[in-house]
């Protein structure tokens, strides 16, 4: 980024990068029409947003995490700098509030009041990186002949609830707005080049790379063996069991990678039905009677000049391997009912949960393919034998939870540390993050004195065989009610039975509380009673 951006930062120059901006970026989305024009518009606004956010810090020697009263003061200089006239309005904690009387694109707007997707995409995209959230309302409208702007940015999903808005989230180091979303489990991420900078896009900082907890020498290892491959163009192929965190290391080795500002195209290969791999994979095309034709882009070409990271690699079909094989030893495929040869310009990173040799002894895995994926392996171990992770890795998911949910960071109690290092983690990181997150919840206080951990016996083997009767939906029934049983003899516990005290904690009314006591055959009296008897006689223990 060139010296002082921020200071040479005009209407001119905001309004000459807007527009050959929009050429590129609609000429990549195929148009401009209805909501791809939003969509459009609000991508230009999350990638200025970030080279704003980065250039007004620059300039003014800030680094560290805002608060809101700084983030109010950020947006209002860098939309003032582009030619608005903005100010910060009253308003109520979790919102910051600003209003406008002069638009950077003048009257002109009123032609295009769509542009407005613009303000709403920077505030978004500065709130989002940097409090996990933010909504994003455009309460009036000199666009739409209100006489000026009025904006209300919501930074805690709960107070957001009520209102109508465009919503923007950070996961894992992306701005996500409605134009990036989750599809048929299929993750896409563009990063495209900085052009609002004025410069070409350089590598990014180790804090904009996805973040990787590792105090164990095994995952030490693991992170030395990815600064090493990941500028190569090997082939890696990580295992380790569910959730142990494999897209994440894929994604580190794509940030780390010269292909880190390309397309990082994730697909779990477990997720798509059989009959649909190939053509998921490769695209297909077709023509129709009436003289149309029909080509579906697969994830190789989506991912070309990027990365596309395969997980659950082992279940893929046999002539899916086949077709995998022929890309990965010459670069090139067909597409399903193609004839011509495309080439492919795409990093594969594959993933398996298990030993892919016992496929391979079962003949549903290719011994060739694995040799092809298998250049660089990256074994991660479970949670249970890298113990010096834990506590880093609570640490960072509590910070993560904290600003998600606008809260002060919560501390751990001797027993609920026990807990942690006493639990075998069957789920591993992931069931580490979903433990933390319901404990986090349900805690009231600063203090979380006892995780909730799943419910285990020494009747588990039994129960396991008793669930294999059960439907899904029954399954996460049961588990929702041992888990609720849990929290409610944890409250009548700690509050000796006072139902609007136990209510006030959960955020529930009083009569619900009483409905769930009833529904789980429990009585606030027990719990008051015996109370009343360690007070009456706190010397004999009677």
């Amino acid at each position: 980024m060139p010296d002082k951006f921020f200071s040479h930062l005009n209407p001119i120059l905001f309004l000459q990068t807007f527009v050959a901006q929009s050429i590129e970026v609609s000429a990549k989305m195929g148009g401009g029409k209805g909501n791809d024009r939003l969509n459009y518009i609000e991508q230009l606004g999350l990638t200025a947003s970030g080279c704003f956010e980065t250039a007004y810090r620059q300039e003014s020697g800030q680094d560290g995490s805002l608060d809101h009263g700084k983030y109010a003061d950020m947006i209002v200089e860098i939309k003032n700098k582009i030619g608005g006239n903005f100010s910060r309005a009253s308003s109520e904690p979790g919102m910051v509030r600003v209003v406008n009387t002069r638009c950077p694109f003048g009257e002109a707007v009123m032609q295009a009041p769509e542009l407005c997707k613009m303000t709403s995409s920077v505030f978004g995209g500065i709130a989002a990186r940097n409090f996990g959230y933010a909504k994003v309302i455009l309460d009036k409208r000199i666009a739409v002949g209100n006489g000026m702007c009025e904006v209300r940015i919501y930074t805690d999903p709960k107070k957001a609830a009520a209102f109508e808005g465009d919503e923007y989230h950070r996961e894992q180091g992306v701005i996500r707005g409605r134009a990036a979303t989750v599809k048929a489990q299929i993750t896409r991420e563009r990063r495209d080049g900085k052009a609002w900078c004025g410069v070409s896009p350089s590598q990014p900082e180790d804090a904009d790379k996805p973040f990787v907890v590792a105090k164990s020498p095994a995952m030490l290892n693991a992170l030395e063996t990815i600064k090493v491959v990941a500028p190569t163009t090997a082939t890696v192929l990580i295992t380790g069991e569910t959730g142990v965190g494999k897209e994440v290391i894929a994604r580190r080795i794509h940030a780390l990678s010269e292909r880190w500002n390309r397309n990082f195209v994730a697909v779990n290969c477990g997720a798509i039905p059989e009959n649909l791999v190939e053509t998921t994979l490769f695209g297909h095309e077709r023509g129709a009677f009436t003289g149309a034709y029909e080509v579906h882009h697969g994830l190789f070409e989506q991912a070309e000049g990027g990365s596309l990271f395969l997980d659950e690699i082992d279940s893929l079909p046999l002539a899916a391997q086949a077709r995998l094989l022929r890309v990965l030893q010459g670069g090139e495929f067909e597409r399903v009912g193609g004839k011509q040869r495309l080439s492919a310009n795409v990093r594969v990173i594959a993933a398996a949960s298990m030993r892919l040799d016992k496929f391979i002894a079962e003949g549903t895995f290719r011994m060739d393919l694995y040799y092809r994926i298998n250049v660089v392996p990256i074994l991660l171990p479970p949670l249970r034998e890298r113990c010096e992770d834990i506590l880093p890795l609570v640490n960072h998911i509590l910070a993560q939870l904290s600003a998600r949910y606008n809260k002060v960071i919560k501390a751990l109690s001797e027993t609920a540390i026990a807990q942690l290092m006493q639990h075998d983690w069957p789920g591993n990181v992931r069931e580490l993050e979903n433990v933390l997150e319901r404990s986090f919840l349900f805690s009231p206080g600063p203090i979380m004195t006892q995780l909730l951990l799943p419910q285990t016996s020494g009747a588990t083997p039994a129960s396991a065989v008793q669930a294999v009767d059960l439907s899904l939906k029954e399954a996460k029934q049961r588990a929702a009610e041992q888990v609720e049983t849990l929290i409610l003899k944890e409250a009548l516990t700690r509050f000796r039975g006072n139902v609007s005290e136990i209510a006030k904690s959960l955020g529930v009314t009083p009569r619900a509380i009483h409905q769930k006591l009833n529904l789980h055959g429990m009585d606030p009296n027990s719990y008051r009673s015996q109370a009343r008897l360690k007070v009456a006689h706190p010397d004999t223990g009677r």
